[in-house]
């Protein structure tokens, strides 16, 4: 997606500070410590994910006892399906790679066991079976990556990967696993170097496929048709005690000159309005939904409304026409509007506006003396739509309310007319809801604006199902970024 291929130019701008002038780039990116450390987790999630499940070959011995006949044992189907990384793991920048060691790690693995037993003495063979669990404590995995600068490009490789076993149990079930414990045993050696041998052989493979994703992000990205961002890498990176420095071309050139070095990418060829700008993050709607189900999926979607403009809304007094019974059964008794999300709210956006639809379940409360009692629950579903707008550093919207339905769940208090409570509902969501929704958007989103440099003429569009930031870039401070923490 384009998205993705606009991360290099977000983190050389968010990251960057301006260097020397000559045949070294004009931006410089730094990867501090923090920054190490989460890059190092995310690679060993990435290789427990793609290590397990992991088959390993499988294995047979026979033994020929003199007089007495052959003895077979075999092990199969042995495979890793559990790995235990411990937060023990470091990441140490060396003078020219990257050494990434995982200690303690626990492993789990399963096989399948056959024995038999044949001789000339009895006429049938003699044969069993079953499966077994292994256990693996202490497994050290290190691997050195080398990140060098290829035609422009950033190439990773593995100059050296190792692992290393130091506990191995075997525990067999089924048949007289007992009886063959010591043969099984025999097995441990052979499943030690599998384990060894694979894990590496596997990481190795799983780097060379992210040097591709390295190699084919853009040399140069379009930020309009006027302009295009150079990206390519100048040098090879820079190792410190505990960061990596890159330094990048930097410089701007027309999207319509040919580079030989250069790739073209039209899917980035995103507009601004018609104005060049230094920086440029467009984000898709897949963003804010996925962003407003975690929320959702935490529970924090949940309000309880005691207070609004026309207090007496919230007195059963004032219900006495719309719900006859609800007033005879708690006259004058103050309620209490308890809201809660029953799904997650969908965020659309097009050129004209952003829309949101949302679900939720209205119940309202009365309180009774010092009980509070559910009477009422009405499903809501509300449209509604605003604008994103931008002054200074930061991001501001606005929201207004489009149409709603309602629907009634369950009453304790008879039968509702839905129609009765529209008008109501209608003046609470005018008169609470959106200026309340618009009041936390009304403060504003502060831009990032961080080591040593500036956001300037920031302003906000959208296109169908993206909304874009578009802005300048103002460096406060030209001083080198290793000086600076990253984050």
């Amino acid at each position: 997606m384009a998205n993705l291929r606009l991360l290099p130019l977000v983190l050389v701008l968010l990251f960057s500070s301006a260097t020397g002038t000559g045949d070294k780039g004009h931006v410089s990116a730094v990867v501090a410590e923090k920054g190490l450390a989460f890059a190092k987790d995310a690679l060993i999630g990435e290789a427990v994910r793609s290590l397990t499940p992991l088959r390993l070959p499988g294995v047979e011995k026979a033994v020929r006892v003199p007089f007495l006949g052959a003895i077979r044992v075999a092990a199969s189907n042995i495979t890793l399906f559990h790995l235990d990384v411990r937060n023990d793991s470091t990441i140490h920048p060396g003078d020219s790679a990257l050494v990434v060691v995982a200690s303690g790690i626990r492993a789990n693995l399963s096989m399948a066991w056959t024995y038999s037993y044949d001789s000339w003495l009895f006429p049938i063979e003699i044969s069993d079976r079953g499966t077994a669990s292994i256990l693996v404590q202490g497994m050290e995995v290190g691997i050195t990556m080398e990140i060098k600068n290829y035609n422009g490009s950033l190439s990773l490789s593995v100059s050296q990967c190792g692992c290393y076993v130091k506990d191995l149990v075997i525990s067999l079930d089924g048949g007289a696993s007992w009886f063959y414990q010591g043969l099984i045993n025999a097995f441990e050696d052979h499943i030690r170097a599998a384990v060894e041998k694979a894990i590496p052989e596997n990481i190795i493979d799983g780097t060379s496929k992210l040097d591709s994703l390295l190699q084919s992000l853009p040399r140069s990205v379009n930020l309009d048709n006027v302009s295009a961002l150079n990206m390519t890498f100048v040098s090879d990176p820079q190792y410190g005690n505990s960061s990596i420095e890159f330094d990048v071309d930097g410089l701007f050139s027309s999207a319509v000159a040919k580079t030989s070095n250069l790739q073209k990418h039209p899917q980035l060829s995103l507009s601004c309005g018609g104005a060049s700008k230094m920086l440029l993050l467009s984000l898709d709607e897949d963003v804010f939904n996925s962003a407003l189900e975690v929320y959702f999926k935490a529970g924090s979607m949940h309000w309880v409304v005691d207070k609004v403009p026309d207090q007496s809304l919230l007195n059963t007094a004032s219900w006495k026409f719309i719900i006859p019974r609800l007033y005879r059964s708690y006259p004058n008794d103050n309620m209490l509007l308890n809201i809660s999300m029953t799904s997650s709210p969908v965020i659309r956006i097009t050129s004209e506006k952003i829309g949101a639809t949302t679900n939720a379940d209205l119940i309202i409360d009365v309180v009774h003396a010092t009980e509070t009692i559910p009477v009422l629950c009405i499903s809501v579903v509300v449209s509604a739509s605003g604008v994103a707008e931008a002054a200074g550093n930061k991001v501001y919207g606005s929201v207004e309310l489009d149409n709603f339905s309602l629907a009634l769940k369950w009453s304790n208090v008879g039968n509702i007319h839905m129609s009765l409570i529209q008008g109501v509902i209608r003046v609470f969501l005018n008169t609470v809801c959106m200026p309340y929704l618009n009041s936390r958007l009304g403060h504003g989103v502060v831009l990032p604006a961080v080591h040593g440099f500036t956001l300037k003429d920031v302003y906000v569009l959208t296109s169908p199902e993206k909304l874009t930031l578009c802005s300048d870039v103002t460096f406060s401070n030209a001083s080198r970024l290793a000086s600076f923490p990253i984050l």
